[in-house]
């Protein structure tokens, strides 16, 4: 079991910027890729960005491209998501999810964080 702790949403306006934190612990081993998805209300939830764990090769939503990075730390076990110039189509919960080694989807998720982009 891994839990995921998300933290560094909040309100911005649009044109600003924010950076969610996702702190992983327990058996963080598991991990293959970590990624960041978000659910906008009455939406599905989508994809945002990925993280391969040990080459730390990224993926991006084309929505977010050029404007988000997802990156990591390691020794803290934290995976971060900086996002600039934020619109208010931004405006959702956002979820960190790690996938572990063997499954073929993400089964930890974390329990989200707002953020919400006003114009």
């Amino acid at each position: 079991q891994v839990q995921l702790v998300e933290s560094g949403g909040g309100l911005v306006q649009a044109g600003g910027s924010l950076r969610l934190s996702c702190a992983a612990s327990g058996r963080t081993f598991s991990i293959v890729d970590m990624g960041w998805f978000r659910q906008a209300p009455g939406k599905e939830r989508e994809f945002v960005a990925a993280l391969g764990w040990s080459g730390g090769r990224t993926f991006y939503a084309d929505s977010v491209k050029g404007r988000f990075t997802i990156a990591r730390d390691n020794a803290k076990n934290t995976v971060f998501l900086q996002m600039h110039r934020l619109n208010p189509e931004d405006t959702a919960v956002y979820y960190c999810a790690g996938r572990s080694s063997g499954s073929s989807r993400y089964d930890n998720w974390g329990q989200g964080t707002q953020v919400t982009v006003s114009s």
